[in-house]
């Protein structure tokens, strides 16, 4: 009986023309980034006294990963999230062999950003380390939510031909800054594991970090399976609508 890797082995899309180690840079650099210019917002706001507000924070969010996305989106595929990589693997818009060296990038990255906000500021608010402000039961299933509505935009505007290809960044970024406007004081609005990882561990604030590397992923898993049911493709199978003539999922060039 073939088993479910084997399937996605052979349903699996091209290699993408850029070489893996060059897609393994560009996705440490983009978390390093995102870890400085997200979760450094928090940082750089409790070391100057309140400077950048809970709005301004949001926007840094999604700002940052905007740009990111129209500068490397076109050379790694802009997963930046391990859950957006295993989401893909698993919908069929990323090579299964490339998941591990991608998360194994992307928390370097995570590290190296959390690693540069502790050289420039010193630990100041954690490094930004995301923390559940209630509950773990209420932040495992804001993040949860967070993420699935992170993912479902992601797959329409990123893997659907049928939406605008040249907007998936500003999609995604403002979904980005929306998620941290309202979860922020939920959960810290973390939605990716490898940006709780790096400040977490650089500071050695573990507290729940558990939670930042489960709920995430599993609300990634939902909004892509959610997303393909509704677009009318079955989730390990069925005719797609992606755009075939690039293999990276965040593709600007439609």
């Amino acid at each position: 009986m073939m088993t479910v890797f084997a399937f996605l082995r052979r349903r699996e899309p091209p290699l993408s023309s850029v070489p893996l180690p060059h897609r393994l840079i560009a996705e440490a650099l983009g978390v390093c980034l995102i870890v400085f210019f997200g979760p450094g917002s928090a940082v750089i706001s409790e070391y100057r006294g309140g400077a950048i507000s809970h709005e301004g924070i949001s926007a840094c969010n999604g700002l940052v990963v905007m740009g990111l996305i129209y500068a490397l989106g076109h050379v790694s595929g802009a997963h930046f999230n391990p859950g957006v990589t295993i989401s893909f693997a698993l919908v069929r818009h990323f090579s299964v062999r490339d998941i591990l060296p991608y998360i194994v990038a992307q928390f370097v990255g995570g590290i190296a950003g959390a690693a540069l906000l502790l050289a420039l500021f010193g630990d100041v608010a954690n490094l930004g380390t995301t923390l559940p402000s209630g509950s773990e039961a209420q932040s495992f299933g804001t993040e949860v939510v967070l993420t699935f509505m992170l993912m479902f935009v992601i797959m329409a505007v990123a893997t659907d031909a049928r939406a605008a290809g040249q907007t998936a960044a500003i999609a995604i970024g403002a979904t980005v800054g929306l998620d941290v406007l309202l979860g922020g004081p939920i959960s810290s609005a973390s939605m990716n594991p490898a940006r709780s990882l790096g400040p977490a561990v650089v500071s050695g604030e573990l507290t729940s970090l558990w939670l930042y590397l489960v709920a995430p992923p599993l609300g990634a898993l939902l909004g892509a399976a959610v997303y393909q049911f509704i677009r009318g493709d079955h989730f390990l199978g069925g005719e797609t609508h992606e755009h075939q003539a690039d293999s990276s999922p965040v593709s600007l060039h439609r």
